[in-house]
């Protein structure tokens, strides 16, 4: 359906980018062939002064599609871009879209249908990683695995019912004026964040498998490392401005890393030091090779002999992230942090 200036849309979908120019295109064929709502649905992409492209992509194709609008997002962070979009949104519903994922076809529509349904305040799908290369496809299977989720209900493809954090998301409008738009700080974790408010608020949020989409995920160790290492730095944030963890899992990569960089450091000096360490690498170790096994039966086996690195590297990265957070949010009291990101989510 065409959105024309005599029906407002039904909904605003939001897309906060920069430097997409690869992904940019594709993402909006997927969007704009959404099965369309009653009154349609209008496209709100922020970018982030972007250095290719990725501009020149969308003016391009807003020429062709009157349902697709640019805004400008001078800060350049996810939050700051999500904000733009959602100040100059002309619905009553608010669709939050990534660039990186590819979404069923009815995707808009069952989160409308989920929300009226359930009444919840933010409605989305579970995560679900899909890999096209071989190392994106052991980062996608190692996603799924329970030592590395930490049993997050947002990995379990099947779970339709409340949770405390959700990918992406659908608001009805209403719900930014009530507790305020992303806190543009939190160039990372700016959507757990949010959650958090929701909660705290008395707000629902709700996770349901007919909401379906498919993330691919980075590319290389070192981007996955710089990822992850930046969602424990933040998640350090978010506990520092609500006092409290979502969940006790978020701590536990801190504990083990802070545990082992412990012991690492007396060995040299204590014998029980270099006991432990060895005693603590030798269970990890074990716990790596069965859920390596485990993730492998489950997706492919040619992925077994790189898993274990994987699993491991969401582990040390998160941990050492967290490491850092605490030294600047809990101990520095510092209220800004260090580390921005540009690029994708």
């Amino acid at each position: 359906m065409s959105l024309t200036t005599c029906e407002p849309p039904a909904v605003s979908v939001v897309i906060p980018v920069r430097n997409e120019a690869r992904h940019i295109e594709a993402c909006l064929r997927n969007v704009l062939a959404f099965e369309s709502p009653t009154g349609a649905f209008e496209v709100i992409i922020a970018d982030g002064r972007s250095d290719d492209d990725t501009r020149g992509i969308i003016e391009r194709i807003a020429q062709r599609d009157p349902r697709v609008r640019l805004v400008d997002n001078p800060e350049r962070t996810t939050p700051c871009g999500l904000n733009a979009a959602i100040k100059a949104a002309k619905a009553n519903v608010i669709l939050r879209i990534d660039a990186h994922t590819v979404y069923a076809p009815d995707y808009l529509r069952r989160c409308l249908e989920v929300q009226a349904v359930t009444g919840a305040d933010n409605v989305g799908g579970p995560w679900v990683a899909q890999g096209e290369t071989y190392l994106q496809k052991a980062i996608a299977a190692a996603f799924r695995c329970p030592l590395t989720s930490g049993g997050a209900r947002s990995h379990d493809v099947s779970h339709e019912g409340p949770v405390d954090s959700v990918y992406l998301g659908c608001w009805p409008r209403e719900v930014f004026d009530r507790i305020g738009l992303f806190d543009q700080e939190f160039v990372r974790n700016q959507d757990d964040e949010l959650n958090y408010r929701m909660l705290q608020t008395g707000h629902r949020i709700w996770q349901s498998p007919r909401i379906r989409s498919w993330y691919t995920p980075r590319n290389s160790l070192g981007a996955l490392f710089r990822q992850y290492f930046q969602y424990g730095y933040w998640k350090i944030r978010v506990m520092q401005k609500h006092g409290k963890p979502a969940s006790p899992r978020h701590l536990v990569p801190c504990v083990f890393v802070s545990m082992v960089l412990t012991l690492a450091a007396t060995a040299p000096l204590q014998h029980l030091s270099r006991i432990l360490l060895l005693g603590a690498m030798g269970v990890y170790g074990l716990a790596l090779a069965t859920a390596a096994a485990m993730t492998a039966a489950e997706s492919e086996w040619s992925l077994l002999p790189i898993l274990p690195l994987v699993v491991a590297c969401y582990h040390v990265s998160y941990g050492l992230g967290s490491l850092f957070g605490v030294w600047d949010f809990l101990i520095r009291r510092r209220s800004r942090g260090r580390f921005v990101a540009l690029t994708r989510g």
